[in-house]
């Protein structure tokens, strides 16, 4: 990480249901992402009922990194600006049968983790402290890139 680089952490609720189809009993998904964490351990049940569990997942840290002030801007700019959760299965039976693997506000990242399939994915609506937070940071820290075509070497 760079000296200008900040993070901050984030409570993430994710909940567990009824699968479906019959070839899925569960199906896991985050649902939410809290500015303030309550004070439970991770994987604390918050509600259940026959269909579904609610679970405090967790803590996760959003890391801003400056040279990627333009993905931030563009996620702000987007109108509903979101934050992504990534859910990573685990191979086992055990609960939780997911962990919390990182909560992210730039969507080049995200990406990334959506190219992998395996992960659980969820954009999520942006809490407005942490979208303050994004857009300060962008104000502080975004430097213009001027466009530079590259030139293709003789030989080819």
């Amino acid at each position: 990480m760079t000296p200008e680089t900040e993070t901050r952490q984030v409570a993430v609720l994710a909940e567990r249901r009824r699968g479906a189809t019959p070839w899925q009993d569960w199906v896991w998904q985050a649902v939410e992402v809290l500015e303030q964490a309550p004070d439970l351990p991770a994987w604390s049940v918050l509600r259940q009922d026959e269909r579904a569990t609610l679970y405090f997942a967790g803590l996760a840290e959003v890391a801003l990194h400056p040279t990627d002030t333009d993905n931030y801007r563009h996620n702000l700019a987007a109108g509903a600006a979101r934050v992504w959760v990534v859910l990573r299965p685990l191979q086992t039976q055990a609960m939780p049968e997911v962990a919390l693997h990182c909560v992210t506000v730039d969507a080049g990242e995200a990406h990334n983790y959506a190219d992998v399939g395996n992960d659980l994915m969820e954009a999520l609506p942006l809490p407005p402290g942490l979208a303050a937070w994004v857009a300060d940071f962008c104000e502080r820290h975004h430097k213009e890139r001027q466009f530079r075509k590259r030139r293709r070497d003789a030989k080819s």
